[in-house]
């Protein structure tokens, strides 16, 4: 598989590995190390200073409902086998005793987690996969825009490098890359960083390899199962307001 194969295998890996962020504003850069589950030492490492600490949970979904095949796509959105990652990384309703405000998002790369205020004190907490060591960044953002089943387009610098990526790409409306859909390292969604009117390179992006929520495996972004990004991309809309904890 397409993806899969750029994501854990040979040079577009190893060339992934040095560049930082996700590219440019219509691009990006798939995430340079394979699928590795949440193990014990990335649960540990989650509980590192500088991780929020988890608060109380006030109410789960039916996990079994909301990680099924989800409905209405133009390209279709697996189950997603949650009982392969620990349950901090599933969605729920948590306190939230901080004080960002009602629409904002916060993302916690230390502990895995993006937050969603949905009302003064309480929040929806998914759990993501962040960017490696070298990798992290924080400060504040906003999103510009979003997109649904984004097109991927490596920067030129990638396929100049390993001239073996270009017989994967097809031609896109920005360029050569994946079109949007099922073999997309972007998954289902994505909404777009910006700061002062500036792209960040930074994206909140779908994933098809769910298995790797809670690790630390991303030159960058932040990945979510896609059915976590598709109900986070409902209530986001563009110009919240995004905090990426150091």
């Amino acid at each position: 598989m397409f993806t899969r194969r750029i994501v854990s295998f040979g040079g577009f890996s190893a060339f992934a590995s040095l560049l930082a962020g996700c590219a440019g504003s219509e691009s990006f850069m798939p995430d340079a190390s394979g699928p590795s589950g949440a193990s014990a030492s990335s649960v540990a490492d989650a509980e590192a200073v500088g991780a929020r600490p988890l608060t109380r949970t006030l109410a789960r979904p039916d996990y079994k409902a909301v990680y099924n095949e989800y409905p209405g796509e133009k390209f279709p959105v697996l189950a997603f086998d949650y009982t392969q990652v620990p349950q901090r990384y599933l969605r729920q309703t948590v306190q939230f005793p901080w004080a960002e405000p009602v629409g904002s998002i916060v993302v916690d790369p230390r502990a895995r987690h993006l937050y969603f205020v949905e009302e003064p004190g309480k929040a929806t907490r998914y759990g993501v996969g962040v960017g490696r060591d070298g990798f992290l960044w924080s400060g504040e953002a906003q999103i510009q825009f979003k997109r649904d089943w984004p097109d991927w387009v490596p920067p030129r610098e990638m396929v100049e490098r390993d001239p073996d990526i270009k017989a994967e790409l097809e031609p896109t409306p920005r360029g050569l890359g994946v079109r949007g859909g099922t073999r997309s390292p972007l998954g289902a969604r994505a909404m777009y960083l910006f700061r002062d009117r500036q792209d960040l390179g930074y994206r909140i992006h779908g994933t098809t390899e769910p298995e790797t929520i809670g690790s630390r495996v991303s030159s960058g972004c932040v990945r979510m199962v896609n059915q976590d990004i598709a109900h986070l991309y409902t209530r986001a809309q563009a110009g919240t307001h995004v905090t990426v904890l150091a």
